[in-house]
């Protein structure tokens, strides 16, 4: 039979006794020889080679161990005591609960070490206020490191790499991500601790397909109740229903049956999908090790105890069902082990860790409160007598050694790049996120989510992009590939106020649907939203003067011309057939004589007024002016006659208005037509001013840079290079001006190691008759520039007195200003002269004392 031939399963049943048999066989006939057939049977089996199965250790990444403190390579006194004391409280667990699985107590570190689990957590409040609070530090560092899953998944591992080692290799596994995270979280002020127990596989595996993604959650809306109407006395009663209430009782209940049917439908089909989307059996469920942080209530005013997953940064509640037991707890204090069944996960656990009941600690120092039941029957006197004893004995116990961790570190480049090369994809259910760090897109994108119609992401149905550090101040992009609407957010700054700006992609020009909502704290004219179609433009203000709040205009169509259109007809503008505003109450007027909205019939050339209604009454006046027919022509005399008015007021004996005052009021009226019509130009030369504006900021898409960020901000980098390049010509200017002033002198006699009194006069003799020779050529050549200057004078001053007659007044400009110059630098001549005089003989006394004082010269002075 050839080895290839057989499975495991034939190796597999081999009886252990058959074996034994045959090996004794084997001794009995060693002695004996054997026959030719024999022979053959042996060279025969001798051709049968079972080879036994390799198994091929998991490689651990090695350190250089000259990178690490000594504290990484040997373990003080105390720590070996804390491992003796871990080491045997395992031995009791396991000799107490033998079918346990084992604590994770003791693991290697990265330089071989073995170090208590509790000693590994580094409580570090960085500097970075995202990591203040919880989730800031969870999402950090969900985004920061990247997953090694545990091999074998259904095993503790073996070694349990340092935080600060953890931070700078941005890899580790589930423990290492929880140890990290809880050092952030303790330093930070929160009572958290890291879990050894057991997850499901898409947990262990961050596998987060099948889960909605955190951005997409709706927040619950609080719906306010409805307020009821208060019933005035002397309200006007409804009208009676007369409607049969069997009929509507039938209605309602056929109605409530359609509902009930439809919601019946609802989850069954939600169970369908559900079932389809349902993970396949996992064979290792419940066996999958997994760690993960706790956060106890109490701390940083935390109201209630809740997971937090680090792979993910998303908090869980206590019964979540992604976690299916709890092995042990620890934190920098102590160690405690669940002593309670979890065979329904960690649903209806009790995190009481001072209840010794439910959770066996290691080291006595419990900074829980126990829980003690007293003795009824204890006697008092005892008690007392107990109590004395306590306040005299002191007592021992051994507490939890420092961290033998380096201190946790991260520079704020490293911070900023938040994710491993900048860059990190999240897939979920139906969606995709991508995150990039700050600065590394040129257009500033900083996370990137896109929804799909299907799982399997082909059907993209809309983009959220987020931004920052934009010049234009944009913030968010929202695209939805089905309707081609487009919805862009901004941050305050921009020069025309602009906050959303929701337009279609297909028609992004101006005269097309779109809507304009700005800061209107900002802006002048109160604008807070723009509507504009094809046909209309809406506006709405607010915080006005004059208390106008809505306006409103219709266009009409552009008349066709035949042959080239003419370039300046775009940049008038359509045609107006309607313009329509509307006030608030101003309530220093009669309400007769307050405006409430005025309609401007441009095409039919008539204006409607309709006034606010007074509070006794409950209808409003009106007015209607016909336009005279040459109210468009300039210069032209308006006319007025009784039949261009038509008026409804409301208090009959309120006095008419005479023919006068009505004319007055139609001037009035044309005017702020006028007036309405250039502001309408003016919004719709906005509109195409943003776009146009839009169209250069997406094509440049600059960024802006922090003048404290001295790495990206090329200004700072250029002003701290010419502060360099000065210090550099300072440094070069000090080494000239210490630069050997006989060294010239010296040269000339070949450099002697010793002087002779006849050489050192000669030197000091030259030394200073060549400075004094450089004092009276730098005085010569301050002469010489003293004297041109003042010829040029000379010849300018007879040169203006010939031509003084012809001169004309810009030649005469021309020659005071040169005189004023000349002037100015024979002063400065003058002066530098002077001073060179001055200064000259104290140049010359410090070279003599500075040669008197030279160590070469100085014994023959």
């Amino acid at each position: 039979m050839d080895s290839s031939e057989m499975n495991e399963g034939e190796i597999h049943q081999i009886d252990s006794d058959d074996v034994i048999k045959e090996e004794d066989e084997t001794e009995n006939e060693e002695g004996e020889d054997l026959t030719e057939d024999a022979e053959a049977l042996k060279a025969e089996l001798a051709k049968i080679v079972v080879h036994p199965p390799s198994y091929e250790q998991s490689l651990m990444e090695e350190f250089d161990q000259a990178e690490f403190s000594p504290s990484y390579k040997d373990n003080l006194p105390k720590e070996n005591l804390v491992l003796q004391y871990a080491e045997n409280f395992r031995r009791q667990m396991v000799q107490l609960y033998r079918d346990r699985k084992p604590l994770f107590l003791n693991p290697v570190n990265e330089c071989g070490v073995e170090k208590f689990v509790c000693t590994t957590i580094r409580p570090t409040l960085l500097e970075f206020k995202e990591l203040y609070n919880w989730d800031g530090a969870a999402e950090f560092v969900a985004d920061y490191l990247n997953i090694e899953p545990l091999k074998p998944e259904y095993e503790l591992p073996k070694r349990l790499i340092s935080p600060s080692t953890v931070l700078k290799r941005q890899k580790g596994n589930c423990f290492e991500y929880s140890t990290l995270l809880c050092s952030l979280l303790i330093g930070a002020g929160y009572d958290a601790y890291v879990i050894s127990g057991y997850a499901t596989k898409e947990t262990c595996l961050a596998d987060e397909s099948r889960d909605i993604c955190p951005l997409l959650k709706k927040k619950e809306e609080v719906q306010e109740e409805a307020r009821k109407k208060e019933m005035k006395k002397y309200n006007v009663k409804p009208p009676r229903d007369l409607r049969s209430k069997f009929e509507l009782k039938q209605e309602s209940k056929k109605e409530a049956e359609k509902q009930a049917e439809k919601e019946k439908q609802r989850k069954e089909e939600e169970e369908r999908i559900a079932e389809l989307e349902k993970p396949p059996p996992d064979p290792y469920f419940g066996l999958r090790i997994h760690a993960w942080v706790l956060v106890l209530s109490g701390k940083r005013e935390v109201p209630e105890n809740f997971f937090i997953e680090p792979f993910t940064g998303l908090s869980h509640p206590m019964d979540s069902s992604n976690y299916l037991g709890i092995e042990s707890v620890w934190n920098n204090v102590n160690y405690w082990v669940n002593m309670q069944d979890c065979s329904e996960g960690v649903k209806g656990l009790s995190f009481d860790l001072g209840d010794s009941t439910v959770w066996e600690f290691m080291f006595p120092n419990n900074d829980k409160p126990l829980l003690k039941i007293p003795d009824a029957e204890d006697d008092l006197n005892d008690m007392d007598d107990d109590e004395d004893d306590e306040e005299h004995e002191v007592e021992k116990y051994l507490d939890m050694p420092p961290s033998w961790v380096d201190a946790l570190k991260l520079s704020h480049r490293d911070f900023q790049m938040r994710c491993p090369h900048g860059k990190k994809t999240k897939v979920y259910k139906r969606a995709k996120l991508e995150k990039f760090a700050h600065y590394l897109m040129k257009d500033g994108l900083i996370s990137r989510l896109s929804v799909y119609e299907d799982r399997e992401l082909t059907d993209l149905m809309k983009v959220h992009e987020y931004y920052a550090h934009r010049s234009d101040k944009l913030t968010q992009k929202l695209t939805n590939h089905r309707t081609g609407q487009v919805c862009e957010n901004f941050d305050p700054g921009r020069p025309r106020c602009l906050k959303e700006h929701q337009f279609k992609s297909s028609t992004p020009g101006p005269e097309n649907e779109r809507v304009m909502i700005f800061y209107h704290e900002a802006r002048v004219d109160g604008l807070v939203k723009r509507e504009e179609t094809q046909t209309e433009m809406t506006e709405e203000y607010s915080n006005r003067d004059d208390f106008l709040f809505y306006k409103y205009v219709e266009f009409g169509k552009r008349a066709k011309k035949f042959g080239p259109q003419e370039t300046s007809s775009a940049n008038k503008g359509r045609p107006i057939n309607k313009m329509i505003q509307k006030f608030h109450r101003n309530r220093n007027k009669p309400a007769n004589e307050d405006i409430a909205e005025i309609i401007f019939h441009v095409a039919e050339d008539k204006i409607h007024i309709s006034y606010h209604t007074e509070d006794v009454r409950i209808a409003a006046s009106t007015r209607e002016f016909l336009k005279p027919p040459n109210w468009d022509e300039k210069g032209a005399v308006l006319t007025f006659n009784p039949e261009m008015h038509q008026t409804f007021q409301v208090d009959p004996m309120l006095p008419m208005n005479k023919q006068v005052e009505l004319y007055e009021m139609l001037m009035e009226l044309l005017k702020a037509e006028e007036k309405c019509r250039n502001e309408v130009r003016d919004s719709q030369n906005e509109v195409r001013n943003i776009l146009d504006d839009r169209t250069k900021e997406e094509a440049a898409s600059e960024l802006d840079i922090s003048v404290y960020d001295t790495e990206r901000n090329e200004k700072a980098k250029k002003h701290r290079r010419e502060l360099e390049r000065q210090q550099l010509e300072e440094k070069m200017r000090k080494q000239e001006m210490d630069i050997d002033y006989l060294a010239p002198f010296l040269a000339k006699i070949g450099n002697p190691e010793k002087l002779s009194k006849q050489q050192a006069f000669s030197l000091k003799e030259e030394c200073l008759a060549d400075l004094k020779q450089r004092l009276i050529d730098k005085a010569n050549l301050i002469q010489a520039r003293f004297e041109k200057e003042s010829q040029e004078l000379e010849k300018k001053q007879a040169w203006y007195q010939q031509n003084q007659v012809s001169m004309g007044k810009e030649d005469e400009e021309e020659y005071l200003t040169y005189c004023k110059e000349a002037i100015f630098r024979i002063h400065i001549l003058d002066l530098r002269l002077t001073r060179h005089k001055e200064q000259a003989p104290h140049k010359y006394m410090q070279l003599e004392q500075k040669l008197r004082n030279d160590e070469r010269l100085s014994e023959f002075f």
